[in-house]
């Protein structure tokens, strides 16, 4: 099932490529997928091919026998068709080829065949290409074009293909089945013979009445609506889980809801366990009580087919699977609570993490350290910090964790509860992890703070210091996800931390690189926000702020609102132009303006009240940028446009006398360091 949406996707993208390929222009094209059919639907196709000319320079009329020959084969034509044109570096001979249309359906007849044998599924196995026994539609096969062919591989073993263009069938052979214009209906809904079809309405309608539903959107939209409904019934509510329901639509053709019972003797155990199991092995839609908001004691699960007795029977054979998965999950979780969390730590020292950074337990001594550190900074218990970190990877060595791994951390919290430590210690257990994803949610718990950061800050500058990076589209160790996740930790709970004052040597070892790859999950994130990535980069070259991305982002929120205004933009034009002048000057004179302007050589008026401004600016600019009131640094700035489009204006940079011209190059480079102690605009694109 979870490889039906993609596969449809494929057949679509090989298709519509060879049409294009081959001059087949089309209006529209959708592809469906589901259990036992993967459907294409193209409207608009032409009758044929458009027919083409084409002309094929060729050698010169001098060339080697072999040459001419080579072209001879490649043109498909004989000397004689062959054209002389005359160019300027001498006589070539020149091939014009009328190539005639295809009829559309002869082109079909190819492309299709080739699409389906070129598919990527992630898993295929290998089809004797028999010819079937005489299929569903009429016709004869086996001979010519249309007969055996090599083994093809597929996913399943292929029932029928269906392919029709302009009401007719468009034969080919392809996995030991012979196109026809023949399909059908639900396995056990259907009365079980052929259905004949020309075109796509009448393929839906047909399919519809024999219990298909074609489009996986509206099979999504049915079981969705139908679980809402029996659960109501029942007076409980679906617990939302988009997955799953993705994944039951490509189950069932025909979906029918129906209602089970869990047995009371399952409910003592945490209802993670419950839905996971229920959901990875039995694919059911767990319930709760709106009233309680807890679990209830009932399951939705989507059969294929209508019963006659209602679904009891159905129900009851669920039921009795069911029971036999919780009964496993039951026994770990009774299991594992006769061993406390810290008993369990010096089974970590066998598990190995990565060969160049020792194993889970040396892992989980850095990270203790890590998070005494970091709760020292955030004002959290160091020694509720530095317990939960501790024992945040204990739970990997139980019965539940081993059968269903994605409860890492939550179980930790369970039996941590259990033991009776802390409810900040549990709940860090647990939140160590987040977030996991963009939709996760971020630790606000100070303690569950120190320690999600001490894990992913452990995670990164380790792999850092032994060069282990991700690199293009490769990232074995998720460090990407990692920094994604101490980014939007660090932005959320609004933490101002100075890194460089841990005792960690990987991490004063590695900074430089973590540093900046934090910001380029920060660029990734802001983006998504709106935010352009070019701001980002232009505040963080002038303020490193050993790491306080905190007041990153406000200085890129300040800038971008600046940017947006008329003063922003002017100001931004007058920077470039300032400092595309400054460049050109240093690099003829091979020297920089470095050095504060003299007042004294100053002649012009506006010269004269650009050096004055830009005196007054540049200190309560610094004085803004320190008191971080990125804002009001900006509004200073902003006053700057009058006195800097007045200069452009009316000043000539380039003087005539060498001293007045100096004078004029330093303002200018005191202008760019003035508006640099904001950010460095020789980055901001525009």
């Amino acid at each position: 099932a979870r490889m039906q949406v993609q596969a449809a996707k494929d057949l679509e993208r090989l298709v519509i490529g060879s049409l294009s390929d081959r001059g087949l222009m089309f209006e529209g094209v959708k592809a469906f997928s589901g259990p036992r059919r993967l459907t294409l639907i193209i409207a608009g196709l032409p009758a044929k091919q458009p027919d083409v000319k084409e002309e094929l320079k060729g050698p010169k009329v001098d060339a080697p026998q072999a040459a001419l020959d080579g072209f001879l084969r490649k043109a498909g034509l004989m000397k004689e068709q062959l054209k002389i044109e005359k160019t300027p570096k001498g006589d070539v001979y020149l091939a014009v080829i009328d190539r005639k249309g295809r009829a559309t359906a002869d082109v079909l007849a190819e492309i299709i065949p080739e699409a389906c044998a070129k598919l990527p599924w992630p898993k295929s196995m290998r089809w004797p290409q028999v010819v079937p026994p005489k299929p569903f539609g009429t016709g004869a096969y086996g001979k010519g074009p249309y007969g055996v062919n090599a083994p093809a591989r597929w996913v399943r073993p292929l029932h029928s293909i269906l392919c029709t263009f302009d009401g007719e069938v468009v034969q080919f052979n392809f996995g030991g089945c012979v196109s026809s214009n023949t399909t059908m209906g639900h396995r056990f809904l259907s009365d079980g013979k052929p259905i004949a079809v020309r075109r796509y309405e009448d393929y839906v309608e047909k399919l519809e009445k024999a219990h298909v539903i074609l489009d996986a959107e509206h099979r999504k939209a049915f079981i969705f609506e139908n679980v809402k409904q029996a659960a109501f019934i029942h007076g409980l509510e679906l617990i939302p889980d988009e997955g799953l329901l993705d994944e039951v639509s490509g189950l069932a053709e025909y979906p029918v809801v129906l209602i089970g019972t869990i047995e009371e003797q399952f409910m003592d155990v945490p209802p993670e366990i419950l839905q996971t199991s229920m959901r990875t092995h039995q694919k059911y839609f767990a319930l709760r009580d709106p009233k309680t908001g807890k679990m209830a004691n009932r399951f939705a699960l989507v059969a294929n087919m209508v019963a006659e007795d209602g679904g009891k029977e159905i129900v009851a054979g669920n039921e009795r699977v069911l029971r036999a998965r919780l009964s496993d999950a039951k026994f770990f979780w009774d299991q594992d609570r006769k061993r406390t969390l810290e008993s369990r730590v010096d089974d970590l020292k066998p598990i190995l993490f990565h060969a160049k950074l020792g194993t889970q337990y040396e892992r989980v001594e850095r990270i203790e350290a890590l998070a005494g550190e970091i709760a020292a900074k955030i004002g959290a218990d160091v020694a509720k910090a530095k317990q939960a970190a501790r024992l945040c990877k204990a739970d990997l060595t139980t019965g539940v964790i081993g059968e269903f791994p994605e409860l890492q951390g939550v179980m930790g919290r369970y039996y941590a509860l259990h033991d009776g430590l802390d409810a900040d210690v549990a709940d860090a257990i647990r939140d160590h992890y987040k977030p996991v994803g963009p939709s996760d949610a971020v630790p606000t718990n100070k303690v569950s703070i120190a320690v999600a950061l001490a894990d992913k800050l452990d995670q990164l500058t380790s792999f850092f210091v032994i060069d282990e990076r991700p690199t293009g589209s490769s990232d074995p160790f998720a460090l990407r996800r990692a920094a994604l996740g101490f980014v939007r930790t660090i932005l959320s709970n609004e933490l101002r931390l100075i890194w460089l004052n841990f005792n960690s040597k990987a991490i004063n070892k590695s900074w430089n690189d973590v540093l900046f790859f934090f910001v380029d999950r920060l660029i990734v994130a802001l983006r998504e926000k709106g935010v352009r990535h070019d701001l980002i980069t232009a505040a963080f070259a002038t303020s490193v702020d050993d790491g306080d991305l905190v007041r990153l982002v406000a200085r890129v929120e300040a800038l971008q609102s600046f940017l947006k205004t008329d003063a922003g933009v002017n100001l931004l034009a007058g920077y470039k132009r300032a400092a595309n002048i400054l460049k050109a000057e240093e690099k003829k004179d091979k020297a920089t303006f470095s050095g504060a302007p003299d007042p004294a050589a100053l002649v012009a008026p506006e010269e004269k009240s650009l050096y004055e401004e830009l005196a007054i600016a540049s200190q309560l600019i610094r004085d803004e940028v320190s008191r971080e009131r990125f804002v009001e640094a900006m509004a200073v700035m902003a006053k700057l446009r009058g006195p800097v489009d007045a200069f452009f204006d009316k000043v000539k940079v380039n003087d005539d006398d060498a001293k007045v011209r100096e004078n004029r190059l330093k303002l200018l480079a005191h202008l760019r360091d003035t508006l640099h102690l904001v950010a460095d605009f020789s980055k901001i694109e525009g």
